[in-house]
């Protein structure tokens, strides 16, 4: 297995009703040179992921960035905040913005973060 360095930070969106058009190419042919000098790439893009539990009723997009402030960077710069308006006219849903887990985390650990365990 290759040995792959972990993203920092995430943008994480759940899409929905998104309606085809000039404005999703738009968006679409425009995002990747966003990302490029935050060093950001997709990790999960729509596709038809396989839901074991519950429902899904929306498109997932995962984007990883290599620093930990990357995702933010990259979602408050002028170049996507300008996509951003664009995205809003052909889709709905929630955007978030998260920081990843080092490699030693463990599950318990947000317990201790939360204060329930010392």
């Amino acid at each position: 297995m290759a040995n792959m360095t972990r993203p920092e930070s995430y943008a994480v969106a759940l899409l929905h009703e998104i309606r085809p058009g000039e404005g999703l190419q738009t968006y679409l042919s425009d995002i990747d040179d966003t990302l490029v000098p935050y060093g950001g790439s997709f990790l999960i893009h729509g596709g038809s992921p396989q839901v074991v539990e519950g429902s899904l009723t929306c498109d997932l997009v995962v984007i990883g960035f290599p620093d930990g402030e990357g995702a933010q960077d990259w979602y408050e710069s002028p170049a996507y905040q300008r996509l951003a308006t664009l995205r809003r006219t052909f889709a709905q849903g929630a955007v978030l913005l998260c920081g990843g887990e080092g490699v030693d985390h463990r599950a318990l650990d947000i317990l201790s973060r939360r204060g329930v365990v010392s």
